[in-house]
Order: structure tokens, then sequence, then C-alpha cells
């Protein structure tokens, strides 16, 4: 790896000179460039070279290049971007830019990067993880875009142009065979229906793939692909002054996504004589899964799972929507309109607790967006084009609804006793016995419980799981009937529904103008827009598992534990939120010759506050609605550059600070998503920031109460929490006719500060003990990107193509909670294609690899659903033991195959 960043900081370092010596040689005839990339990021086509803001544009042939279908393979080409995905490709994807983004699996959060295909919001980002079709290019914008796209793009947006219709007659056909029995075909129509008025266009993706990992239980193989998309759309220009495209697109997804495996297993123990950690591979929670007869391998990139019989991980999305834009030269300015409906909906199974035991399950949660949304924009020069002037409005109106169906499984009761009986263990070792009734070796049972001597802490469970209580009557059962519930069980029950119904309305209004202040040399940009977002929220939650209230208000109420994990109770209500914020844009850019602009800009972004759709933040005992909210969350950046654009090389460079105000914060502790607004106090929180129920604190373990009340800070002194400070730099090199080299580094260090808070200053939740100070999760430190596209004529009519990618990404925290356990080394993915085109690649055949390494790493380390507790940083600091059993989202191994391709 550290050959990698050499060679990429010394190719850096010569470029200039190289540069100066390609652009100083270079003829017209020389075919060196690809032409200038024109781009819409500021709402007016406008050459990539003259846009004064970080922007990347990947083409459509790049993209082919490097295989890409989804917006996922953006990572080989965009080295600020990272996209993944984790317990769903749908509502768990999520990108990220600048090391800032938002974990995809709670419908409640909407993304720091937002997606916008042909100008169209997309509510999540997993909406972008389908077929794309013939594309035009993709932008990633980089930043906060807090004018023109200022619905939630805080970090920055990806922003897809699909391929327009034509009057020419032409078509494309596509052919994709590769390993995993992967079969994709792809396939576009167009051409005019009324020759200069009207044309139409059509296209269609089908792929489907085997799964890269297999059940072991069933054989079946998981997280396969079967999916397939069509688009249509009519071009209508009347006249030189109208044109009106109507889009029209529908995909399906029938998908078994995502199981995962299981980092290696250990307990993790701390000695207080010599104040450090002991880490052994036995695990006691493995121990009492295998007793059971359950199955489970530590053999993470083996890629086996063991699937619960009856389980299984489907995954179906519908996507289907329709769009009008409308441009329209009215002489005095340009008007467009833009009119979308959009219906996006998920439902999705899963095992949950990754083992063939029926411990956890979820079935049938269904997530569905359902959007209107309509933008008007109006542009125009006054004063000899000396201004170009911009105003606008959005309006949204969506309907999400969310149902829940989270449960306790048939062997739920037994795993819940073993759990308790190895608490017991620890005092008397042979206690435990998974195959015996109660989790309790009967005879030693027996033997305690008949001798008056021993404490009756240990006497009184032993009696009530051994049988002996209740006589023939074992373990959570005989718990139930001691506590009025005789009959009553924990498995099979948890959370009958749980509906969420939010409707929101967003509105806008903005403006964005530039001002020649010195023609073709110094501009200043000047840009705001003020935002209406009103969310309201009817939950309705339907639980049926009484035993965990009957047992947390008795005398067992020490047993609660493993009972009350999903917590149970009933309840209806409704609540609302609305919030407005203005936001904006300055740049001043400067061009001292021709080839060359700079500029410095300051931007404020915005993302919406809203409700986290997980019962978890409600108090059973109290129950507010507001419980549920979280605040929106602001950013002000500062980002100076500069682009250099000549004949042969490409060279843009950025440097930035961004401080992230009321971050939002999704983390998944194993059963519930913990949502909170990360703030920083300005004075010394004396450690409170990182205290943990069971730390000891001069020697004493803290309780949850005080763990949980520590740390809080005065609201007079709470200031922005997460910082993101960097560079960036892209370059492109074309050195000979057919060769093109791109380059690209991001350096950003993307971290929380120290002294952290919830928001207003309230203590931090105490799972984010190990926030404070550090980078967040799924941020890398250092990115190095490259790419070698080289297509030389072999004879008259024929012609070569060899294409090679990398991204080299530094090591990761893959978990919001940053526990240690959930980090991922460096990495490196390499891409490759070679192919042979015939005239005016009237046809081309292909062979591909992608990550032709074989590089193994997970996108995203995860707690495996209730099987254990802690993790090695709190052990390490004194806490208590840690025997969390950790699982981990792989990502894709080595493909390979071969396309044919036709176009007329």
């Amino acid at each position: 790896m550290k050959s990698v960043l050499l060679a990429s900081a010394v190719l850096f370092a010569a470029l200039p000179a190289f540069a100066q010596e390609v652009a100083t040689e270079a003829t017209a005839d020389d075919g060196l460039m690809q032409g200038d990339i024109i781009v819409t990021a500021t709402k007016r086509s406008q050459a990539l070279s003259d846009v004064p803001i970080a922007i990347s544009a990947v083409t459509a042939e790049s993209l082919q290049n490097s295989g890409a279908s989804d917006i996922r393979q953006l990572n080989q080409l965009s080295p600020s971007l990272l996209v993944s995905s984790s317990s769903s490709e749908t509502s768990g994807g999520a990108a990220r830019i600048r090391g800032i983004g938002t974990v995809g699996d709670n419908a409640g959060l909407e993304a720091s990067v937002a997606v916008f295909v042909d100008g169209v919001y997309r509510s999540r980002t997993g909406a972008g993880l389908t077929e794309l079709g013939e594309i035009e290019r993709i932008e990633v914008l980089r930043g906060p875009q807090g004018t023109l796209f200022g619905r939630n793009a805080s970090a920055g947006l990806i922003n897809v142009v699909t391929a327009k219709p034509k009057f020419e007659v032409g078509g494309t056909a596509e052919v994709t065979y590769g390993n995993y029995d992967y079969w994709r075909l792809a396939g576009g129509f167009t051409g005019g229906i009324i020759d200069n008025i009207l044309a139409a266009r059509v296209d269609g993706v089908y792929v489907k793939r085997d799964g890269f990992i297999t059940d072991v239980i069933s054989g079946d193989k998981m997280n396969d692909r079967d999916r397939w998309m069509l688009r249509g759309q009519l071009l209508f220009t009347p006249n030189d002054d109208i044109e009106f495209r109507l889009i029209g697109d529908y995909s399906k997804r029938e998908e078994s996504c995502c199981a995962g495996t299981f980092q290696p297993f250990r307990t993790v123990t701390f000695n207080q004589a010599t104040q450090s950690t002991s880490i052994s591979p036995n695990n006691s929670i493995v121990n009492i899964l295998r007793g059971l007869g359950g199955v489970i391998s530590d053999d993470t990139y083996g890629r086996k799972t063991a699937i619960t019989p009856g389980r299984n991980y489907d995954n179906d999305v519908k996507d289907w929507g329709i769009s009008g834009e409308l441009n329209w030269d009215l002489g005095f300015g340009g008007l467009t309109s833009i009119t979308a409906w959009r219906d996006w909906k998920t439902l999705r199974n899963q095992d949950a607790d990754f083992t063939s035991l029926d411990i956890l399950q979820i079935t049938g949660n269904e997530t569905r967006f359902r959007t209107f949304s309509q933008e008007l924009r109006l542009n125009g020069t006054l004063f000899d084009d000396r201004l170009d002037w911009l105003v606008g409005g959005y309006y949204a109106n969506e309907t999400l609804d969310y149902t829940s169906h989270t449960r306790y499984g048939a062997d739920y009761t037994r795993y819940a006793n073993c759990l308790v009986a190895n608490s017991l263990n620890a005092s008397v070792p042979g206690l435990l016995s998974p195959t015996s009734n109660g989790c309790l070796n009967p005879t030693l049972a027996a033997a305690i419980v008949s001798n008056p001597n021993l404490p009756a802490a240990l006497r009184t469970p032993v009696a009530i799981f051994g049988g002996f209580a209740v006589p023939g009557v074992y373990g959570y059962d005989a718990v139930a009937a001691i506590v009025g519930q005789p009959g009553k069980t924990l498995s099979n029950t948890g959370i009958v529904e749980d509906r969420y119904k939010q409707s929101s309305t967003n509105y806008a209004f903005f403006t964005h103008n530039v001002f020649e202040i010195v023609p073709d040399k110094l501009s200043l940009t000047l840009g705001a827009r003020y935002t209406n977002e009103t969310k309201k929220l009817t939950a309705n939650l339907d639980s049926d598992n009484t035993l965990c209230a009957a047992i947390a208000a008795s005398a067992l109420a020490s047993l609660a534990t493993a009972p009350c994990v999903i917590s149970s109770f009933d309840f209806a209500g409704t609540s609302r939120r609305s919030e407005d914020q203005w936001t904006g844009t300055v740049v001043l850019s400067y061009k001292p010759f021709e080839n060359l602009m700079t500029y410095a800009s300051y931007a404020k972004g915005y993302k919406s506050g809203g409700f986290n759709m997980d019962r978890s933040s409600l108090n059973a005992a109290n129950v507010q609605m507001t419980d549920l909210q979280f605040g929106a969350e602001t950013v002000d950046s500062f980002e100076v550059g500069a682009k250099f654009d000549t004949r042969g090389f490409t060279l843009n460079i950025a440097a930035f600070r961004s401080v992230f105000d009321q971050f939002q914060l999704n983390a998944f502790n194993g059963v519930n998503f913990v949502v909170d607004n990360i703030q920083a106090c300005s004075k010394d929180l004396n450690g409170g920031d990182r205290d943990f129920a069971g730390l000891p604190v001069n020697g004493v373990p803290l309780t949850q109460a005080q763990a949980a009340a520590s740390g809080r800070c005065d609201a007079e002194d709470v200031k922005a929490g997460v910082t993101s400070t960097g560079l960036e730099i892209e370059a492109a090199v074309y050195p000979a006719p057919n060769l093109m080299f791109n380059l690209g580094m991001t350096y950003a260090d993307t971290r929380y500060r120290n002294n952290l808070t919830g928001v207003g200053g309230k203590p931090l939740g105490t799972a984010f003990f190990n926030l404070p100070g550090n980078q967040l999760s799924n941020a890398p430190e250092y990115v190095m990107t490259g790419a070698v596209t080289f297509t030389p004529p072999v004879t008259d009519t024929l012609s070569a193509l060899f294409y090679l990618d990398y991204r080299f990404q530094s090591g990761i925290n893959t978990g919001s909670d940053l526990y240690p356990e959930k980090y991922q080394e460096a990495v490196m993915v390499v891409n490759g294609r070679i192919g042979l085109s015939g005239p005016d690649r009237k046809w081309s055949v292909e062979a591909w690899a992608q990550n032709l390494l074989d590089t193994d790493y997970q996108q995203v380390g995860f707690n495996a659903p209730l099987l254990g507790s802690g993790t090695i940083a709190q052990t390490a600091r004194g806490g208590p033991a840690a025997n969390q059993l950790f699982g981990a989202f792989l990502a894709e191994p080595r493909t390979f195959g071969v396309t044919v391709r036709t176009k007329f």
C-alpha cells in the first residue's frame, strides 16, 4: 500500500512539468483532449473548468470502462466520495463526501449527500443503488449545496443526467456474462417520431446473478442480483424556443440481501493487577449457541452463513416515477419547470441473529415513499451580460409509511435462559448446561438449592431456572408463573406491528447570481435560499410481550434485561415539527490568465430534522412523542481552489474547512437505532463525554444513571461538534493520442471534537463514549484514485481498449459508535478491462474484471443482535469483560466476464 501512495505522490509532483511539455508540443490534430465536459452544477450549462466549485464530472464512457451500473462504482472515479451498503442495498445504502454522510438504515433520517436523477430529488441514497441505464454523465458536487440544491445536501450531492432522446435513429444493445452466473442484458432505442418536433427513447436493463454468500443449512446463495429497469422518454420541440422532456421509469428488484458473516470470536477481560487486557478466542455466547444446536462460524471471508430454516433475507423493491421538464426561452430569460412524482417501496425480511437458531427475526418490514415535487427557475442576463441572474422556487410533498415487525424467535426462551445461566456460571463453574431444562446442570442446581449456607442471590435464581421454585417449570417459563402470567412465553413475541406515517411539506425560494466585476477575469457569485420544512408523524405501536413489563415491576426485576431488549408497550400518538432556514453561498473567482481560474467561497448548508422511527427512543413509563425528534443539521463551509485547463492537461485543487452543527448521528446498537444531534462544549467536561456504565471512576463503577447524567454542558457554552478539513486534487493528462491518465487524491481530517454533548448541551448518549476526538465512521483520511485508458488503433478499422483503475483507501472504522472491532484496514481495489472495437465502435468485445486482486474487506461492521455485550474500548479502560459478537457486511469478491456491445 505504501508503494501506491508513493507512486501517486510522484505522479502528482511530476504533473506540472509534464503538463508544460504536453501543452507546448500539442497541436490541433493530436486528439489529446476529450473536450470540455459540460455540467449543470449551477443550473446553467457551463464548461467544467469554468465552474467555481469542487465538482467531479464522470462521463458515460468512463463509467462504462469502470464497469459501473449504479452510483457505487463512482468510488473508483471520485476520491472524495464513498458509497456503501449494509443490511439492505436499498434502505441501507449510504453516500459520504469528504467523510460526511448519514447511515441509511433508519427511514427517519434523510441523507447528507443528496441524490438527483434528471433534476428530481430521490428520497434516500439507496434509491440510486439500482441500474441507471444509458446516461450522459454523473456530477459529484462536493461540499454543502445550500442554494440551488438546498434539499438536504449538507455534505454534497450526486447529480445523474440520463441520455436524452435524439431525432436521428439509433440504438444500442449489450450482453454480458460473468462468473457467479452473471447475466446482464441492456438495450436502448431512440429516434424521431415527427421530424424536429417529437422524438422518443426507450432504455431497458435486466440483471441476474448468483449470490456471494452460501447458506450452509439450505445451500441457497445470498446477496444475489435479480432486477430490471425500463425507462421511456419523449422529447417535444415545437419550435426553437420550447423544449419539453417527459420521462417515465419503472424498476423492480427481488433479491436476497444482505447476509452477513462473523468476525473472529473472542472474549476480552481486564486484569486489574497488570492494568491490561487479555483476549481469549473462547466466547461463552458461541458456546451457548452451539450447545443449543446452532451453527455459527467466524471464518469471515469464507463467505458462508447459517440461516434459520424458514427465514430469509428477501429484499423486494418497486420504484417508479414520472417527470416533465420544460425549458422555454422567453426572450428576456429562460424558464425551467420540473414536475415529478416518485413512488418507492421496499419490503424486507431478515434472519436478524445471523445464526441457524431462531432468536431474532424481522418479517415484512415495509418502507414506502410517495413524493410530489415542483421546481421553477427563471434565468437570464442583464447589463450587457455582466449579470447572470437566476431566481426560483421549489415545493415538495412527501408521505413516508414505515412498518416494523421485530420479534423474538422460537428459540429465544431457551437462549435467554442460557444467558441467565451463563451469569450464574461465573460464580459456580459447571452450572451452565445448554442441553438441560432451564440451561442448568440439574445435579449441580439441586445441590445449590438444597444448601442453606449459600447466599439467596444464588439459590433463588437457580431454584427458578432449575425447575424447583415452580416444580417442573423452568427458566423464563417459571418466571412467568411467578409474576402472575403462567403459560406466557418470550418466544415468538415482540413487536406485532409498529406503524409510522410521516407527511412532510417542503417549500423554498432561492436566487443565484453571478456578477462579472471584470469581464472574463473577476466574478462574484451571490446565492441565497429560504427553506421551510414541516413534518407530522403519526405512530401506532403494538406489541405482545406482556412478560417484559410484569417482570420489570416485580421482585425479579433483575431478570428483565433479556425480556425487555425489545421494548414492549402499546401506544398511539402524533407529533409535529416545523423549521425554517436561510442558507446560501458567496464565491469570488479570478482568472489571472485564460487557462487558470482561482476561487474562494463560503457556503452554508442545511439538512432538516425529523423523527427517529424506532420505539427505543421512547420511555415506556412515560411515552412522549417529542422524544422521537432530532434537530436540523447545519454546516458552515469555506473553500479555496484553482482549476488549470490546457491542451493535454487539467488540474483541479480545492482546500476546504467545514463545521457541522447538530450533526445527525444514527447508530445501530445491535437491536435498535440510536439517534442524536452531536455538539461540543467549549469548556472541559473532565471526561464526562467518555463515561459509560461499569467504568470505574475513582475505583467505583458508574451506574447507568450516573453515566447518563455526567457530561452536561451549559447551553451558552455549546458549539458545533464535527469538523472536516482537507485537500483535494484531481488531474487528467493526455500525453499522446488515445492515451489518458486520471489521478485523484483526497486528504480529509473529518472528526468529532472533544468534549462532546447532545443537542443543547445535554449529556452525550453513553453509547457514543468512543466518539470524542476521533475520525468519523467510514471517513478515510487518505484516498488515492487513478485510471489509465489506452485506445490504440490496431488496423484501419479496428481499435483496442486497455483500461485499469484503482482506489486506495486508508483505514476506517465502519461503525457509527466507533467500536475498535469494526475497524477496516487500508484497502486497494483495482478494476481492469481489455477489448476490441470495430469501425466507429459499432461493435465491441470486452473482457473485464472487478476487484481484480480479489481484495477481502468489509463495508460495514456491526454488533450482532442479542449476541453478547461490550467492546474492547470499554474493557481496556477498566470496564467489564466484553463477549459481544461482531458481524460484517462484506464487499464483493473478484468478478469477471465478457461483454459484447453493438450500436447503430
